[in-house]
């Protein structure tokens, strides 16, 4: 009874205009952000390593290298303040969470690119 009443209202709050994302896939999300009275979009490009969470809390970690730093950021996929998200390629990995990319660097941290048979 309270589930199908949370999900009732929660509804109302998702996105219906996301792509299908998967760990390991490149992608860009822009977001909003504010500067005292003005507000932009800002991309922020890098591989999907973790998706967690369902419905309204759905969030996904990306993880991009800048300047030989690794930096993670984790994104309410239903938030409003997340514009868009871009899928640049599509990965091609064996697990759900890519946590062994945070040990790796240069060639040895590449994806395989999923091919499709057409």
């Amino acid at each position: 009874m309270t589930t199908e009443f949370i999900k009732e209202i929660e509804k109302e709050y998702l996105k219906s205009d996301l792509p299908d994302l998967n760990p390991g896939d490149t992608v860009k999300v822009m977001v909003r952000i504010r500067e005292g009275n003005k507000e932009r979009l800002q991309g922020y490009e890098g591989v999907i390593i973790k998706m967690a969470g369902a419905g309204v809390s759905k969030t996904v970690t990306v993880r991009r290298v800048f300047q030989g730093v690794g930096v993670e950021r984790v994104f309410l996929l239903h938030s409003p303040k997340v514009d868009s998200i871009k899928v640049l390629r599509r990965g091609d990995v064996r697990r759900a969470k890519l946590y062994y990319l945070r040990t790796r660097t240069g060639k040895a941290a590449r994806i395989r690119e999923k091919t499709t048979n057409r």
